[in-house]
């Protein structure tokens, strides 16, 4: 019956003529703000009921509801860390900003411009963001035509005049979570991104630019704003080497054959094969630099990890680099959080062993989500070796991870040796 639904809802002539094309088009975008409406419903309902039945089973108020952002964003097929933000805009949208809601459910808003509205008026107490609510969105007309930064500027107008001390003290502990990032970017680049106080953050872009504007030596102005930051944040010239320590995961046959299998670095993922063979001898032939050697083993045609020469059995030591290098980033489905902590998929306390099979990588969340009452992972490996993990929230529905396999290799026997070189090199 739902797949008949669906069917209908997807249902395209794509021989209509260009005005029913188009006007196809803006009723499934209104089809998708209602579906987020009711999504934001049935969360706010789940999590009451959730509440309800754990203060009935005693549960102290402090627990209650925990792991309950993570099952969301699982249902949602969404890293867990979202969770909470489904889980906070579902409740603040049904029990404090019903013309939002109204104006979700009837397509005049987007997902996200209602996100914008939540989120500029979170600082708010209750009555001042009902007030909000209804001054923006109780006319749906008046939301006709506004894009995202003009739904965001005018929330953020309304709240600053209800309370401008809530607003300002708000600005105030924003500061309190400035940082720096980095992800993987194509062709072996990068993306460093720091969240940064406006002010701060200006002056920053204003002296790379200052230097792009005052230098002309055929780099182009992006070039040169990229070296500048390089050579400011660490003392010396964008083209000398950085002292580094990575993990560089390849094969045999790619470090010392010429083959063409692509390498691995841990927290990066896959590079070309001449790449790492570069970095590999820079670090070989710089006198400044070391590397160090591991031997691991590949099943060859799966490509999945499966056997590591160490032999310590604790996590912290052998093991826990074993993991690291197989599970990559946190294993729990749509998390790519950096792995924090390398714990038992099925707990120590309940008679989980400490072994690489019962071994999982995961952020320092969902570690601690999977620890909650109702939750189990359970492991283990296919034939190709390939390490899997089972995921049962308190629903009982289940959610599947499998180890990111490395590329695989020509067949020549039954297990393929792999190499994870270790490149450091001293500062100068």
């Amino acid at each position: 019956m739902i797949e008949l639904m669906f069917d209908d809802v997807i249902a395209v002539d794509p021989d209509a003529g260009e005005a029913a094309l188009i006007g196809r088009i803006g009723e499934l975008e209104r089809l998708k703000a209602a579906a987020a409406a009711a999504q934001a419903v049935a969360t706010a309902a789940l999590d009451a009921a959730r509440r309800a039945n754990e203060a009935a089973a005693g549960v102290p108020a402090a627990r209650r509801g925990r792991g309950l952002a993570a099952e969301i964003a699982l249902a949602r097929l969404d890293a867990p860390v979202r969770g909470g933000r489904h889980l906070g805009f579902a409740k603040a949208l049904v029990h404090e900003m019903p013309h939002t809601l109204a104006a979700l459910h009837q397509g005049t808003l987007s997902e996200w411009r209602a996100t914008l509205i939540v989120r500029e008026s979170a600082c708010l107490d209750v009555e001042d963001r009902r007030a909000l609510d209804a001054e923006l969105c109780a006319d749906p007309a008046a939301l006709e035509g506004m894009g995202d930064a003009r739904i965001a500027a005018a929330a953020k107008k309304i709240a600053y005049r209800l309370d401008p001390h809530a607003v300002v003290e708000r600005a105030a502990k924003a500061e309190q979570d400035r940082t720096v990032t980095i992800r993987p970017a194509p062709d072996t680049m990068t993306y460093l991104t720091a969240l940064l106080p406006v002010a701060k953050g200006v002056s920053v872009y204003a002296a790379l630019k200052r230097a792009a504007d005052t230098c002309g030596d055929g780099r182009s102005r992006g070039q040169i704003m990229a070296d500048t930051l390089i050579e400011r944040i660490t003392g010396r010239p964008a083209e000398v080497p950085e002292p580094v320590a990575v993990n560089l995961v390849l094969t045999d046959d790619t470090l010392l054959g010429g083959a063409s299998t692509p390498a691995d670095i841990a927290g990066y993922g896959p590079i070309p094969a001449a790449v790492a063979r570069a970095m590999a001898a820079h670090a070989v032939s710089d006198e400044r630099a070391r590397a160090s050697l591991r031997r691991l083993y590949a099943h060859p045609r799966s490509g999945a990890l499966v056997a590591m020469e160490s032999r310590a059995r604790c996590f912290p030591t052998g093991l826990a680099a074993f993991i690291d290098l197989r599970d990559q980033r946190c294993r729990t489905p749509y998390c790519d959080a950096p792995i924090r902590h390398r714990d038992h998929a099925q707990p120590w306390a309940r008679g989980g062993p400490t072994t690489a099979n019962n071994g999982l990588g995961t952020c320092e969340r969902c570690n601690y989500t999977k620890e909650s009452p109702g939750w189990r992972v359970n492991t283990s490996t296919n034939q190709t070796h390939t390490h899997t993990a089972e995921f049962t929230t308190p629903t009982g529905h289940t959610h599947h991870s499998t180890a990111p396999p490395r590329a695989p290799t020509i067949d020549r026997s039954d297990i393929e040796t792999r190499i994870a070189i270790t490149l450091a090199r001293h500062a100068a």
